[in-house]
């Protein structure tokens, strides 16, 4: 009976378990319940897939983000308040302490509602910079929606994102067969700045695009706060300790309504046909963001790591502490990639390698990890060299760092030994020795010879020299 017991435990722990690889406690900041209505679908799909969540108004005592000194909820939704201020719960530095202890936050905007002062300052804490008029939104008149938008011209078509570069995973390409588009009604542009290297614009707006204050009751904006491909849509960041924060500048991204809308092409930069009307990628889309930025996606996770001797006849000794001057080495590490629910093996994309670092101050080697062997859950890769004619503290490094993946910086330190006395090898079997080794011996035994040529050979007497002793 205990064992049946048991069993119906851990069927429903697997059941309620969260498909997030970091936890499931989810706070959606939300200043009015009667407006969850209008992200039925967005936050029922989250419930589906495990999480836990907890519907809290901005000023509510319930949205502290630490207790006891430790995180509360491990992701955080804020959804446009219309407040102009998110409470004293809601700071941008507490807001920045839970992203450094590892949470994740997903901030939705909207040009109908204002932007709350302390997001703002989050914001610009990281360097994301967001127009000073609080409604301004971004307008184009060559790429938006002709059956919603066929006058303001603020409900933009974006296509689904390339890979920021070819040697990076593209975790938002939907299915891959192109011709889709997303929806972005009303949406805050975003800019910038050059100094952060964790951010990432995951959608730039189309190039004909500006953001636009609809207070400028203008034809024309002389002075526009950015324009084209400056402008982004949606901006990532990833923290160096890989927590995640993601900026949607349109939070009706989320809306029913745009999950269901269709849509109509307007007449594109390059004259193509309108079209006929479609249905937009917005759910799926949202999945994916939404998935990236809880670690649904893109999660590494280092299995074992072993480094031993590889040489003939050497006892192998899994990751000894020290190692000899010009040891043969093998180096072995284990990687998974978490995929919405599960461990799957970690394979690189296209033209990207995992690289292995011996390093002192710098590296003696810089080597490509080989895959050896690949589990259900995981890619095992290795390597082989020889160790440099170096003794000191050296350093077996993987530094793996690449867009939408959480960072891998695995090190494992050990001591690199000259030779022993024992250990040199004889000089007679040095060939570069021999011409020394044959002065010795001719030395030594011409020193022999004459030795014994002194003491075994008798002198020759003097002529004229006398026998005996002289009488006085």
């Amino acid at each position: 009976m205990r064992w049946i017991l048991s069993f119906l435990l851990l069927a429903f722990l697997a059941t309620v378990q969260a498909v997030s690889s970091t936890g499931n406690k989810l706070l959606v900041v939300l200043e009015e319940l009667a407006d969850k209505s209008k992200y039925s679908k967005y936050l029922g799909d989250l419930e589906a897939r495990g999480f836990s969540i907890s519907y809290e108004s901005p000023k509510s005592d319930k949205v502290a983000l630490f207790t006891l000194g430790e995180r509360a909820w491990d992701h955080v939704l804020i959804l446009p308040p219309k407040a102009k201020g998110l409470g004293p719960l809601l700071t941008p530095k507490l807001l920045l302490d839970f992203i450094n202890a590892g949470g994740n936050i997903l901030v939705a905007l909207s040009a109908s509602q204002p932007t709350p002062s302390g997001l703002i300052s989050l914001l610009i804490e990281l360097d994301i910079h967001i127009p000073t008029d609080r409604s301004a939104l971004v307008v184009d008149h060559f790429n938006y929606d002709t059956l919603s938008a066929a006058e303001k011209h603020d409900v933009v078509l974006v296509p689904r994102p390339d890979a920021i570069r070819p040697d990076v995973k593209n975790f938002f390409k939907g299915d891959g067969k192109g011709g889709e588009a997303i929806a972005f009604p009303r949406a805050v542009a975003q800019t910038l700045g050059n100094a952060s290297p964790l951010l990432t614009p995951l959608i730039r707006a189309p190039r004909s695009a500006y953001s636009y204050s609809p207070k400028d009751d203008v034809d024309s904006v002389e002075d526009p706060f950015a324009v084209g491909q400056q402008l982004s849509l949606i901006t990532t960041m990833q923290a160096r300790n890989s927590a995640r924060l993601t900026v949607v500048g349109s939070s009706e991204l989320f809306e029913d309504t745009w999950f269901d809308a269709k849509v109509k092409r307007s007449v594109g930069l390059n004259g193509a046909p309108a079209g006929d009307e479609f249905k937009t990628s917005n759910q799926a889309f949202a999945k994916e963001v939404t998935g990236w930025t809880f670690k649904e996606t893109g999660v590494l996770k280092v299995g074992q790591i072993e480094h031993h001797l590889n040489e003939t006849g050497s006892e192998i000794v899994s990751n000894p502490k020290i190692y000899r001057v010009k040891n043969d080495v093998a180096y072995s590490i284990e990687l998974s990639e978490y995929s919405w629910d599960k461990w799957v093996p970690f394979t690189p994309p296209t033209g990207d390698i995992v690289q292995l670092e011996f390093s002192m101050l710098s590296p003696f080697h810089r080597l490509p990890l080989k895959v050896a062997e690949t589990t259900p859950t995981s890619t095992i890769y290795t390597t082989s060299f020889k160790l440099p004619d170096q003794h000191g503290i050296f350093n077996f490094k993987v530094n793996y760092k690449r867009p939408f993946y959480t960072n891998v910086e695995e090190k494992n330190t050990v001591t690199v030994r000259h030779f022993a006395h024992d250990e040199w090898p004889r000089s007679w079997v040095i060939t570069g020795a021999w011409p020394w080794i044959a002065g010795i011996g001719a030395t030594v035994t011409g020193w022999v010879a004459f030795v014994a040529l002194w003491l075994w050979s008798k002198p020759i007497p003097l002529k004229g020299a006398k026998g005996g002793k002289k009488n006085l």
